[in-house]
C-alpha cells in the first residue's frame, strides 16, 4: 500500500473525532481504527508504535479528568464531592484549586480528553500502518528538505518502540531483571544511546546521498518557491481551520482554493528545477484509490450532517444518542481492513 493512502484514510478519521464530543462516536471511531490495524498493519518495527499511541491517549483522558477537577471546580450543577480548597495569590484572582467537583465538569473533562484521544490514535494508526520512510518518495520535489525532517520526526517514535524491544530481548538473554524500577533505569541510557546511534547513521547517510543541497538553484528562485510553498501552506491552514469552524466564509473555502493554488504554483516551479529522481517510485493502484476514498467519504458525510446531532451536552448530563448518518461515515470507514491487500511479513520474507 502506497503510505499516503493510509495517512488521508487515518487523517480523514481524526476530522471525524474533531468534529464531535459524541463518546458513542468517538467510541466507534476508536474501535474503526483499531480493527484496521489490528486487520492490516505488518509486523515491520513501526507498526509495533500503535500499542505506544494507545498509552499515550489513556494518559491524555485520565490528565483531562484530573485537570478539570484541580482547576475548574465550581458550585452548582450536581456535586459529586468536595476537596478542600487551596488558596492562591491575589496574582492568580478567579482561579480555584480544588473545591467542589460536578458530574458535569467531570463530563466535559472526559468528552475533550476522548475525543483529543482519539485524535491521537488515528495518528497513530497511519504510523502503525504507513511506512515512514517510503513517505520520502511521495513528497513534492519543492518539499523534499522539508518532507525529510518530517519523516524523521515521525519514525521516531517507531524507532524508539523497536530499541525498546532490542533492549529487552537482550537483557532477557542475558538473564536480567525485566520488571520494577532498576529494570526501568537499566534500559532508560541503552534506549537512548540505541536511539541517538541510529539518528547519526541516518543523517551520515542522507549527507552522503546529497539531501538538502540546492546550490545549483539560483537565489531569486529560492526565495521564489519558498514564498509560494509557505504562503500557500498558511493558506491552507487557515483554510482548514475556517472550514472546520464554519463561523466565517471568506476564512473557509476560500482561503482554502486560494492556499492550494498557491502551494500547487510552488510545487511545480521547485519540482520543474530541482534535479532529483525517485528510485522505484511507489504506484498508487486501485487500492489505494478505494482506501482514500473511504476516508473521504466519511469526512465528508460527517461535514454535511447536522452539528446539532455530533455534540453531547454536558450540562445538563444526557445519555448519548448514536445519530445515523455520523456513524454510518464511521462505519465506511472500516472498508479498508477488507479493501486493502494483506501487507507483507518480514518474517516471511527472510523465509
Amino acid at each position: 500500500m502506497h503510505p499516503g493512502a493510509w495517512w488521508v484514510w487515518a487523517l480523514a478519521l481524526a476530522v471525524i473525532a474533531s468534529r464531535t464530543t459524541n463518546p458513542l462516536l468517538l467510541g466507534l471511531v476508536l474501535a474503526v481504527a483499531g480493527f484496521v490495524v489490528v486487520a492490516r498493519r505488518g509486523d515491520a518495527p513501526w507498526a509495533l508504535a500503535f500499542r505506544m499511541y494507545a498509552l499515550v491517549a489513556a494518559v491524555i483522558l485520565i490528565s483531562r479528568v484530573l485537570f478539570r477537577i484541580l482547576i475548574g471546580g465550581e458550585d452548582g450543577g450536581h456535586v459529586l464531592f468536595t476537596l478542600p480548597r487551596i488558596p492562591l495569590p491575589a496574582a492568580a484572582a478567579g482561579i480555584e484549586l480544588l473545591g467542589p467537583t460536578s458530574a458535569e465538569e467531570l463530563l466535559g473533562g472526559f468528552y475533550d480528553g476522548l475525543r483529543l484521544a482519539t485524535i491521537v490514535l488515528c495518528v497513530g494508526a497511519a504510523n502503525a500502518l504507513a511506512n515512514p520512510k517510503r513517505l520520502l518518495k511521495a513528497v513534492p520535489a519543492a518539499l523534499y528538505e522539508v518532507g525529510t525532517a518530517v519523516t524523521v520526526a515521525l519514525s521516531v517514535a517507531p524507532q524508539l518502540v523497536e530499541s525498546v524491544h532490542r533492549v529487552r530481548r537482550a537483557r532477557r538473554l542475558r538473564a536480567g531483571r525485566t520488571r520494577g524500577l532498576r529494570f526501568v533505569k537499566g534500559i532508560f541510557v541503552p534506549v537512548l544511546a540505541d536511539a541517538m546511534d541510529r539518528s547519526l547513521q541516518l543523517a551520515a547517510a542522507m549527507d552522503s546521498r546529497g539531501y538538502g543541497r540546492r546550490g545549483y538553484l539560483g537565489r531569486q528562485v529560492r526565495v521564489l518557491i519558498a514564498v509560494c510553498v509557505l504562503a500557500g501552506l498558511v493558506g491552507v491552514a487557515v483554510g482548514v481551520y475556517g472550514v472546520l469552524d464554519g463561523s466565517s466564509s471568506w476564512l473557509g473555502v476560500p482561503m482554502l482554493v486560494a492556499g492550494l493554488l498557491v502551494a500547487a504554483t510552488g510545487f511545480v516551479l521547485g519540482g520543474r528545477r530541482l534535479r532529483r529522481t525517485t528510485y522505484r517510485p511507489d504506484p498508487w493502484r486501485l487500492p489505494e484509490t478505494l482506501v482514500a476514498l473511504c476516508g473521504v467519504a466519511g469526512c465528508v458525510l460527517v461535514l454535511v450532517a447536522d452539528p446539532v446531532s455530533l455534540a453531547t451536552p454536558a450540562s445538563p448530563p444526557t445519555w448519548p444518542e448514536l445519530p445515523l448518518l455520523p456513524a454510518l461515515a464511521v462505519l465506511i470507514c472500516v472498508l479498508p481492513a477488507w479493501l486493502a491487500p494483506r501487507p507483507a511479513l518480514v518474517a516471511e520474507v527472510v523465509r
